[in-house]
């Protein structure tokens, strides 16, 4: 039997991986992603990377996900967001959702 994680079995869940581009850093981008991820009972993280560009792991249900991918397209309202890559992956079974600082 698949193992329940915040009311969704691993087969139920799905993860999207995503690098977003633009004015991405300095503008509350991960605390709103944090925020707003926590709000939809999404599992994950987020991160500065050196390069200006935020990365970010979703993991819920696959319309859960879907909206914060579409979420990660606007951001933060001081956001200017230019691209959004985002690559499936298997779900790993994270809970709760964080800002890392590595």
């Amino acid at each position: 039997m698949p193992v329940a994680i915040n009311g969704s079995s691993m087969t139920d869940r799905t993860r999207a991986h995503v690098f977003v581009s633009g004015k991405v850093q300095g503008v509350y981008y991960r605390a709103t992603t944090r925020d707003t991820a926590s709000g939809r009972g999404i599992d994950g993280w987020v991160k500065n990377l050196t390069d200006g560009r935020v990365e970010a792991v979703f993991e819920g249900t696959e319309a859960d996900v879907e909206a914060m991918v579409e979420w990660c397209h606007e951001g933060s309202p001081a956001a200017d967001v230019d691209d959004v890559e985002v690559t499936d992956e298997e779900p790993q079974g994270l809970e709760g959702f964080e800002i890392r600082y590595e």
